[in-house]
């Protein structure tokens, strides 16, 4: 997983998203996932969800390195440890972060 770019992490991120949400309840928000290499942002309230790079506001904003969104993507960091131990910040509504990291499983 190394070398992994923002664009590669974005399209992996739509596959999980189309594969999660269509076997689950609709996800309905808005997240964004902001990093120093740059935003991914998650329309769910969208049909089909849609995922893009555009840095606007969502119900709920996760800071996290780029490293760290990688490994929570690919199942290697839990949501929920990377948010005690400080490598995740959220802002906004903490109940859309919970119902994400249900569809990145």
């Amino acid at each position: 997983r190394e070398g992994m770019t923002i664009e590669k992490l974005k399209a992996e991120l739509t596959e999980k998203m189309k594969a999660g949400a269509g076997s689950k309840s609709a996800f309905g928000n808005t997240v964004k996932f902001a990093t120093p290499e740059g935003a991914i942002f998650i329309d769910g309230k969208s049909t089909p969800v849609a995922v893009s790079n555009d840095d606007n506001a969502a119900d709920c904003t996760i800071k996290m390195a780029l490293s760290d969104l990688v490994d929570l993507v690919g199942g290697k960091l839990d949501g929920m440890s990377a948010f005690m131990t400080g490598k995740l910040k959220i802002e906004g509504d903490m109940g859309v972060a919970m119902k994400l990291q249900s569809i990145l499983r």
